[in-house]
């Protein structure tokens, strides 16, 4: 019964393709053109369905595979629609047909449906179509990629992952998963210079990138805690009880001061310091670059202040007659310098870096916001002077006397040491405030703004799923092929891929 429905199904066909035929011989002698000579006409099909009728079993899969590339040749690849591109192309994608022209698949011929050598594996004959079992919905995004010339756009009832695996599927590139990734949020990844040298590369990763590994947090935590116990030293010995006289800085013989428990833990916190950055020095991939990260320079300018106070107080005892006053105002600007070792925490710290960003991305704001408030120092201190000009007990004896005071009150401090006595001095001021809240207020709406893009951005990030395995791996190799070096850290050389940053917030 099978055996004599299929030979149903070859008459029928059979059929058709003889009444083609018939209609093909009739347009030639009616002037119309005939299929080009060496192609596959209608009579070889139909000789081809004879065969295939009366072959035995043993050789009809050879003649049916002849018949399917005759059809796909004769019906699909005529060569006049081929160069002009408009031929109707039909895509089925797991029963849901699309339609489109030749000529817009063409313009990618690097992916799946724009190669014709890669799409003719998915071809139907029997049908005149392309089928594919694949996610229906996406492939409305898919389509329009070649429609839009290049724009990829995820269809709303459609998941992030699915759509990714089906960019890699139909292989719209790089390029494609990129501008995907930027459209649902996903940071680009900043490509991460490494040493080549294996050493170099686990002391780069173990003292530069905690998120690298766990041996790399805990010498971040190490770090932490010997910066917050130098902060801690650097404002307790400048109280009274731990001091032996009454000057900002004790005076102090080169024993004492070895002796000093003081100075013996800001030693060991100074050692850790310069060892930390010598190891980074020594394992970074660039030495320019070492120098130009503003975090480096912080490192440097905190240890100098030691060796420079260690230095000035040996050279102040050997001839303490005639360099002591210069040697401790050396002194007191020196660890005044100490202070910047608070911003040793940014590199550990998401929130510091936040605001680092933010400043950065403030410069434009905050130079206006420092333009208006000279302007209204120069306009409203001249003011008060001519105001209080006939009063014999006025405190602005002069224009540059009356800066401090203008700049107190516009930014609405306001300490009272300096104040108006006339009526017209008091109208002045009135209006130095107002002016003060009105034009100041004005560059801070921005500089929030950029806040909270960084704020968020970090956070969103976190709380973001992770991009599908395989389209991280083929973004990746992507971006590797373009860039010539890879865009994340290696898990086998004990970094970090595809996890959340996970980073000390202090």
């Amino acid at each position: 019964g099978e055996g004599r429905g299929w030979a149903r199904v070859m008459e029928v066909a059979l059929v058709k393709f003889e009444t083609l035929n018939d209609i093909k011989i009739n347009m030639g002698e009616q002037g119309v053109q005939t299929p080009q000579k060496g192609r596959p006409s209608c009579t070889s099909l139909t000789s081809s369905w004879r065969l295939l009728l009366n072959s035995e079993a043993t050789q009809s899969e050879s003649i049916f595979s002849r018949l399917a590339k005759d059809c796909c040749e004769d019906l699909l690849f005529d060569k006049r629609t081929l160069d002009d591109g408009d031929q109707k192309v039909i895509i089925n994608i797991a029963g849901l047909r699309f339609e489109t022209r030749l000529r817009t698949l063409d313009q990618f011929p690097e992916t799946l449906l724009g190669d014709p050598k890669k799409r003719m594996n998915y071809f139907d004959p029997m049908r005149n179509e392309y089928f594919f079992d694949r996610n229906r919905p996406s492939f409305d995004g898919i389509l329009y990629y070649y429609q839009s010339g290049g724009k990829i756009r995820r269809p709303a009832n459609v998941p992030l992952d699915i759509f990714a695996d089906e960019i890699i599927f139909y292989e719209l590139g790089s390029d494609a998963m990129e501008q995907f990734r930027e459209d649902e949020g996903f940071i680009k990844e900043i490509e991460v210079p490494l040493p080549t040298s294996e050493i170099y590369r686990q002391l780069w990763l173990l003292f530069e990138y905690p998120e690298s590994s766990n041996a790399a947090r805990g010498v971040a935590l190490v770090s932490v805690f010997v910066i917050i116990i130098s902060i801690i030293v650097f404002c307790l010995e400048t109280l009274p009880e731990f001091r032996e006289d009454i000057g900002i800085l004790p005076t102090k013989t080169i024993t004492s001061t070895l002796s000093d428990p003081f100075f013996m833990i800001e030693t060991a916190c100074i050692v850790w310091f310069f060892f930390e950055l010598c190891i980074r020095f020594l394992a970074c991939p660039s030495k320019k670059d070492f120098f130009n990260n503003i975090m480096n320079i912080i490192d440097i300018i905190s240890i100098i202040p030691y060796f420079v106070t260690l230095i000035t107080e040996m050279v102040t005892t050997a001839d303490a007659s005639s360099g002591q006053n210069m040697s401790l105002a050396i002194l007191r600007i020196i660890r005044l310098v100490r202070v910047f070792r608070i911003f040793k925490l940014s590199r550990h710290s998401k929130g510091l870096q936040i605001l680092g960003q933010t400043l950065k991305a403030s410069m434009r704001e905050l130079g206006l916001l420092i333009f208006f408030l000279f302007i209204g120092v120069i306009l409203f201190s001249s003011a008060i002077y001519f105001a209080e000009a006939d009063e014999p007990n006025t405190q602005f004896g002069s224009i540059p006397d009356g800066f401090w005071w203008a700049v107190v009150t516009m930014t609405t401090v306001g300490y009272g040491d300096m104040c108006p006595i006339t009526m017209g001095g008091k109208l002045v001021g009135t209006l130095c405030a107002i002016a003060g809240v009105l034009t100041l207020a004005l560059p801070v709406p921005v500089i929030v703004s950029n806040f909270n893009y960084f704020y968020h951005r970090e956070t969103e990030q976190e709380d973001k799923p992770p991009m599908p395995e395989e389209a991280e791996v083929a973004y990746k190799s992507g971006a590797t092929s373009k860039l010539g070096s890879t865009t994340s850290l290696n898990k086998a050389n004990g970094s970090w891929q595809g996890e959340k940053s996970k980073s000390l917030v202090l």
